[in-house]
């Protein structure tokens, strides 16, 4: 009995590390859903990385440079991202800063997104995260483009 004790400690001491995920890894992989979700056109998956009053907004700058945000809805978002060919949107991102406060997090994401191969425009994602019963969800995120 000793042993088998012996046995699921020295098992749990080193599945412990694999089991116990880094929060800023789980972020990066609800992030990564997300434009996973959006190469393969899954309105879905999209969707399934949002809180239920999450908020998306996009800043747009005029000729005269004045800026003014544009928001849209999750739920139209994900039924446009459903609509599209599979491989049509693809947005590569790099990850910037991520700042974690238990339940909270923030991460910059620097991006170019492409339209069906072709360039599209740049810019910078901010999202914002909450850590709910479901795990990391997207609460907000606001972005700008440029061409």
């Amino acid at each position: 009995l000793a042993m088998k004790s012996n046995l699921f400690f020295l098992f749990f001491f080193i599945m412990s590390p694999i089991i116990a995920q880094d929060p800023q890894e789980e972020i990066k992989g609800v992030i990564n859903q997300l434009f996973k979700g959006m190469q393969e056109a899954d309105s879905i998956a999209v969707a399934a990385v949002f809180m239920e009053e999450a908020i998306m907004q996009t800043i747009i700058t005029n000729k005269e440079n004045l800026a003014s945000v544009r928001q849209e809805a999750v739920s139209n978002f994900a039924s446009l991202v459903g609509k599209q060919k599979k491989g049509a949107l693809n947005e590569i991102i790099e990850y910037g800063d991520i700042k974690i406060d238990s339940p909270l997090a923030f991460v910059w994401t620097p991006y170019r997104f492409y339209y069906n191969g072709t360039f599209s425009h740049s810019g910078v994602n901010a999202f914002c995260l909450v850590k709910s019963s479901r795990g990391w969800k997207i609460q907000y995120i606001i972005d700008t483009r440029k061409r």
